[in-house]
């Protein structure tokens, strides 16, 4: 039995990685902001603090050990900082969570992107106050995050793990991209598609990550080492969509309209949230060869969410509301 912490743990895959660390027999506290219900079991130990906030982590983690820390949540490297100065030498492993999106920041590099792709120029950010900006955003703090780990293994062997995700796909996405997707399939109506861009979609099964983690704290592998984790098929964003459609036993119709158009409307993203390119599309040779992963199909995976969110439906999303312009827009693109 190892006594681990998570950072986050109660939303997504985190909630995940809880039930099962504790299935398994290991000792699981989670770490957050207590905002968020959860059914998660009494077993569970329970710490409340603000990560961004030094002195509330520092009171949070005084006096506590762990074996492993597994942190969803971290997008600033001030933040990361605080946690090794907070852990160093008291703890076997770190695992963080990072996002392909360190190679979306990039300049000149090519997809799919390997763990070698990271080094190198970096573009300048967009214009402030758009999504654009904010996703540049997202990967630049991301990046922080790597380079204060990386220099904390090189300087004091900080026993840290990177594990690099592109688009997750899972029962408990709070953003409800793809149920988003089997909604308008499910209604009958077109759905409206982007021009371009054209990118492969090459996303991950959130039980997947689940297991690549667990993988981890028992083997302790991979210290001082980055892993892309990603499913093994690419797909066109229309392959994708009918292997959904085919599980749900309907035909899709796309209606593909300029990008500006959608934006001027407000449809983007809710109405094709894997047509952006924020959407990273990651080789994942490292993790079969230095961890052996093997990833679930696609075809397989989605099924088991086509099933979930069939049965199971969540609150409709609010990018939905609009669905009725969507068709009236697609119906008049195809007269």
């Amino acid at each position: 039995m190892k006594n681990i912490l998570i950072i986050g743990g109660t939303r997504n895959m985190g909630y995940f990685l809880t039930q099962r660390l504790l299935e398994i027999g290991h000792k699981v506290t989670i770490l957050n902001r207590g905002m968020s219900e959860d059914d998660l079991p009494d077993t569970v130990y329970r710490l409340r603090a603000d990560r961004t906030d030094t002195q509330q982590m520092r009171r949070a983690l005084l006096g506590k050990s762990f074996d492993v820390v597994v942190d969803f949540v971290m997008h600033r490297g001030h933040d990361g900082q605080t946690l090794i100065d907070l852990l160093a030498d008291k703890i076997e492993q770190y695992i963080f969570i990072s996002s392909g999106q360190v190679y979306l920041t990039r300049e000149g590099i090519n997809r799919p992107f390997s763990e070698d792709d990271y080094e190198g120029r970096v573009m300048p950010p967009p214009k402030d106050n758009t999504y654009a900006y904010e996703e540049w955003r997202y990967g630049m703090n991301k990046r922080e995050c790597e380079d204060v780990f990386k220099t904390a293994y090189e300087d004091r062997k900080f026993p840290y793990t990177s594990l690099r995700l592109p688009m997750v796909n899972s029962e408990r996405d709070g953003f409800q991209r793809l149920y988003s997707y089997i909604l308008r399939l499910g209604d009958g109506g077109s759905l409206l598609i982007p021009e371009t861009p054209t990118y492969a979609l090459r996303h991950i099964y959130g039980h997947d990550v689940v297991r690549v983690i667990e993988q981890l704290i028992d083997t302790g592998q991979g210290k001082g080492r980055v892993f892309n984790i990603s499913q093994e098929e690419t797909t066109s964003i229309d392959d994708f969509l009918r292997i959904v459609g085919k599980h749900m036993g309907v035909e899709v119709h796309l209606v593909r309209m300029k990008r500006s158009l959608l934006e001027a409307n407000g449809f983007l993203p809710d109405c094709s949230p894997f047509s952006e390119r924020w959407m990273s599309e990651l080789d994942n040779t490292r993790s079969k060869e230095e961890l052996g992963v093997t990833y679930t199909p696609l075809k397989d995976y989605l099924g088991k969410l086509v099933t979930h969110y069939t049965t199971h439906k969540p609150p409709l999303p609010v990018g939905y509301k609009r669905r009725k312009q969507e068709i009236q827009i697609a119906e008049q693109v195809m007269e």
